[in-house]
């Protein structure tokens, strides 16, 4: 008998870790929340603090900032609204420098809208996407779009036959808002991997991410709810790992 590992009710989220919504409103739940360390030749440049919430209705809310090392002042934010079957309700980043610049995606008509300005007082401009609400938003700067695009990917790719989860490569169609581009990426569960995190060996499940340009490999650990873990880039020295 096959059976879905994940299921999708306010946010996608694992089978058992909440039940499914039944329309009626309910407290904003918070599914996830913490930090990720940002390393670049083994030196920690940046940290980004996340939060991923279960709101009422069918809207989940996701939000992050990032610190560079040595300030102590969030450089950049951003917040992203879904509905339960993964359409985009708004996606926003804003730059918290002296440029003041933002970024905002959202639906328009079946397809979506990008409104960039540059920077406070400019006038804004529009950038339209042939592109699905289902669409997926990957912003390069914010590692925790990597973990809601994995869930996505388990909950609709993934099955258990028997005692075994099986689990088939998928591609997303993604946009990458502060790039102005579109793209497609495919998502694969490698299977387990003993890696040692801080010095501590944890068994991790490992799904590569790939587009034309890069490959990511992403862990996450099927104990905590499948919750990210640790992120690295092909190609170059850089590491991303949750605190």
């Amino acid at each position: 008998m096959k059976r879905k590992i994940l299921s999708v009710s306010g946010f996608i989220v694992l089978l058992g870790l909440t039940t499914p919504l039944s329309g009626k409103e309910v407290q904003k739940d918070i599914v996830d929340s913490g930090s990720f360390g940002i390393f670049a030749n083994g030196r920690r440049v940046a940290t980004e603090t996340f939060s991923v919430h279960q709101g009422t209705g069918a809207v989940s809310t996701i939000t992050s900032q990032i610190k560079e090392e040595g300030n102590p002042n969030p450089s950049q934010s951003s917040s992203l609204q879904i509905m339960s079957d993964g359409s985009l309700v708004r996606y926003e980043w804003h730059d918290l420098g002296p440029s003041k610049a933002e970024v905002a995606l959202e639906p328009n008509g079946d397809f979506l809208k990008e409104t960039i300005t540059q920077a406070a007082g400019n006038k804004p401009a529009e950038h339209p996407f042939l592109m699905p609400k289902t669409s997926v938003v990957l912003d390069n700067n914010f590692f925790v779009y990597r973990q809601v695009l994995a869930w996505r990917y388990m909950a609709s790719s993934c099955t258990v036959e028997g005692d075994q989860e099986k689990c088939t490569a998928a591609s997303f169609g993604t946009i990458i808002p502060q790039e102005q581009i579109s793209t497609r990426v495919s998502v694969q569960l490698i299977g387990a991997d003993k890696i040692s995190i801080r010095g501590v060996e944890r068994q991790l499940i490992r799904l590569t991410l790939k587009s034309d340009d890069d490959e990511w490999a992403m862990w996450l650990d099927p104990a905590d709810h499948f919750k990210l873990v640790r992120v690295t880039k092909s190609g170059i020295n850089m590491e991303v790992v949750r605190d």
